[in-house]
């Protein structure tokens, strides 16, 4: 998918579900390594806003939520999201996104996660928050690094420097431009993915902007 257009006015409304903490993070890998089978429990999933709760996809999702389909429920999700999207409708966007990410790490599907970290943070960059969609960005570069997804890793480094760049942080954007130039490179990513990297890595320096050391 290619990324959204920026913004750069700020959400009017609060965003949707925090990322699941490190600690259970943690705790999945641990179980998987153990052989243990993942609980399939709701905790920590507030319900689906009211607004959101209307239309076909909705009601696919509340389906499958409710019989614990969560590649189903993760699917649905997704369809929502970009939904939203087309519509820039960022906090709706941002509320599925979440959903779909959480119901992807519950199937334990790990790149399908790592994806859909980095739409969040390129829903959020694109509504005018690049400050909170770096986290995104770099959840989804350790994840996809983890399974050696570097088609992914790539696109979610190459989030996190337009990001960066958006911050002001433009020799930060640079390096992770250069970055994700390598893997996308390297995971032979169509034209339009490299051309972007590349014209990321050619954004110039703003003059007076302060050297690494001195932030």
């Amino acid at each position: 998918m290619s990324a959204l257009p920026h913004r750069h006015a700020s959400p009017r409304q609060p965003w949707g579900e925090p990322r699941p903490g490190v600690v259970a993070r943690l705790g999945r890998r641990a179980r998987a390594v153990l052989g243990l089978t993942q609980p399939q429990r709701r905790d920590g999933l507030p319900e689906l806003p009211l607004g959101l709760r209307h239309g076909e996809l909705a009601s696919h999702y509340l389906d499958a939520e409710r019989e614990g389909d969560h590649r189903r429920a993760a699917a649905a999700a997704v369809r929502a999201t970009e939904e939203a999207i087309v519509a820039e409708s960022w906090w709706p966007a941002d509320v599925w996104a979440h959903r779909a990410l959480w119901h992807f790490e519950r199937a334990e599907m790990t790149l399908q996660a790592a994806r859909q970290a980095r739409r969040i943070g390129d829903v959020r960059t694109a509504a005018g928050d690049p400050a909170s969609a770096r986290r995104y960005y770099a959840e989804a570069i350790d994840e996809a690094r983890d399974i050696g997804a570097e088609h992914e890793q790539g696109l979610a480094a190459l989030g996190l420097g337009r990001a960066l760049v958006d911050l002001g942080q433009v020799t930060g954007g640079r390096r992770m431009a250069s970055a994700a130039l390598d893997l996308l490179e390297r995971s032979r990513a169509p034209g339009a993915e490299l051309d972007a990297a590349r014209r990321l890595l050619g954004t110039e320096v703003a003059v007076g902007e302060p050297s690494e050391e001195e932030r």
